[in-house]
């Protein structure tokens, strides 16, 4: 929602201020000019980028609207999973929640998160550490390289979709700039003719560097910082993961565990103390 708000504004913005000085819309309108610029990108973009980028970029290009982001409620339904698991760990043994890490959508556990069943990334790294503890007994120092690797091919891969954009954003003032020299020449054929005819044409060549910078610095550059925050948001929900699962394994209590993971959660989405251990109790009824 804040990014088509953000689009509406800027539009607002730069057209408002052209009609302001009394600017022509009509003279912004050029087909051929969008034509080049975008045209050129989209093929730039495929010339660097392997399918699997391809594929990547396109199948998160739906986040910039739907994403919402890790809220307070998301963090305290991890944290109570994690404390309801190492309960039960503790209590009855590993052995007790292999049946939950195994097929955790029929786990009467993870049934009452639904938010973390639909986390593909979360859901696995809880369960595959899990699983590589119940079955080998590594080691907590040797838990959290394992967890450190993971979550950083994770992070690795999901930057992917900013480092594409922000280099097409890159390369739109120069596509608007090859835009406006075919432009000038266009008008170099028209020397014959009469100055309003030049001003117009000049005028239309134009507009390729105007669009080119306008793209870029207004619209694919924040396109690719937001999924730079999208891609930090998600290394901060794992990393969470990793202090809990690495502190229990470690030997702490299933309460100390979440207190590590509670001091991981950014200030502005941080439950305190009480409220995580109110909550804890009233998921475990």
């Amino acid at each position: 929602m804040f990014v088509l708000i953000g689009m509406g504004i800027v539009l607002s913005a730069v057209i408002g201020g052209y009609l302001m000085e009394e600017g022509n819309l009509s003279v912004l309108v050029q087909p051929a000019e969008v034509l080049i610029i975008f045209g050129a990108a989209t093929g730039s973009f495929l010339i660097s980028s392997p399918p699997a980028v391809v594929s990547v970029v396109a199948k998160n290009f739906a986040k910039l609207i739907t994403y919402k982001g890790p809220t307070k409620a998301k963090y305290l339904d991890l944290l109570a999973l994690l404390y309801q698991l190492f309960a039960k760990s503790r209590q009855h043994g590993l052995l007790a929640i292999e049946s939950d890490v195994e097929h955790p959508e029929k786990s009467p556990v993870f049934s009452k998160y639904p938010n973390i069943l639909s986390n593909r990334h979360a859901l696995n790294i809880i369960c595959d550490n899990l699983k590589v503890v119940i079955s080998t007994n590594l080691p907590a120092h040797e838990l959290e390289s394992l967890m450190d690797l993971d979550i950083e091919t994770h992070h690795n891969e999901a930057m992917i979709p900013s480092h594409s954009i922000a280099k097409i954003a890159d390369a739109l003032p120069g596509l608007g700039i090859v835009a406006a020299v075919l432009g000038v020449v266009l008008t170099m054929g028209k020397i014959d003719k009469p100055p309003a005819v030049l001003g117009h044409s000049i005028g239309s060549a134009l507009v390729g560097t105007f669009l080119g910078v306008l793209m870029c610095y207004g619209f694919v550059g924040p396109m690719a910082t937001n999924f730079e925050h999208q891609a930090h948001d998600d290394e901060v929900y794992l990393q969470i993961i990793k202090w809990a699962l690495t502190s229990y394994i470690g030997g702490a209590l299933p309460q100390i565990a979440v207190e590590f993971a509670r001091r991981a959660i950014p200030d502005s989405e941080k439950p305190s103390f009480d409220e995580l251990e109110k909550y804890v109790k009233s998921r475990a009824k």
